[in-house]
């Protein structure tokens, strides 16, 4: 009676742990992905921390007098159900992760080439059509981003529209530098004389912060930048007003 007492509580606790932590909406694609891939395994590892808790807790106490112990008794059958069980669990971890891994959002398949393709073929496909494509540099220590189709080009600062496909080629002009954006769920490591690419949609305007998570010199604390997400018609303006007054 006891150990279903506390087995129910445990229960509750677990419920009121997980509705506790429930995390906010997610800003993009990338940070939905991640999210919803940790609330998964909580899903899994919290009740089973729970669950062999109770279990030690009520060894400890039940025998915590016992002068006279006995060897474990054999019981094929619980060992058999446990294997199984694990393996179940290690199987939807597993199918969890990959599912994620594998999203272009996470890891992209090709630096934008298959989009350029589709538009060169007039595909009609409105994430061609409407994808913004940017070109990175990544370099000690700052980051510079030109922009497809415009004269534009920023300093420690990445503008991008909302609602949009975003591709960001991104290489390095020394060493090993990364990309990161934590409230975006973005992070890329660049790398000289190669072509990495981030691929992100961005639900809500705003602005968020990116830095550098890869120790690249002297400078690397101050190796921040800027991502600034403007609505689609804005973003237009700001494009078209920018690249004119360059010309």
């Amino acid at each position: 009676m006891r150990l279903r007492r506390g087995g129910m509580v445990a229960c509750l606790l677990c419920v009121l742990v997980i509705a506790a932590i429930e995390p906010a909406a997610a800003q993009s694609v990338n940070k939905r992905l991640i999210d919803q891939l940790n609330f998964q395994l909580i899903y899994v590892a919290l009740p089973l921390t729970l669950f062999v808790e109770i279990i030690l807790i009520y060894a400890v106490v039940r025998f915590r007098n016992n002068d006279d112990p006995l060897p474990t008794a054999e019981d094929p059958a619980l060992e058999i159900t446990w294997t199984i069980a694990t393996a179940i669990i290690l199987l939807f971890v597993g199918f969890a992760a990959y599912t994620v891994l594998t999203s272009p959002y996470i890891t992209p398949n090709q630096p934008g080439d298959q989009v350029n393709q589709m538009a060169a073929n007039g595909t009609n496909n409105s994430s061609a059509s409407d994808a913004v494509m940017v070109e990175g540099l990544a370099y000690q220590w700052g980051w510079q981003f030109e922009y497809q189709n415009s004269n534009r080009t920023t300093q420690d600062e990445l503008v991008i529209p909302a609602n949009s496909e975003v591709y960001v080629r991104m290489t390095s002009a020394d060493v090993i530098h990364s990309l990161f954006v934590p409230e975006l769920g973005v992070k890329q490591d660049v790398f000289p004389s190669r072509t990495a690419v981030v691929h992100t949609r961005v639900y809500e305007p705003g602005t968020y912060r990116g830095y550098c998570t890869e120790f690249c010199g002297a400078g690397h604390a101050r190796m921040r930048t800027t991502v600034r997400v403007l609505p689609q018609d804005e973003y237009r303006q700001w494009l078209q007003g920018n690249a004119t007054a360059e010309k």
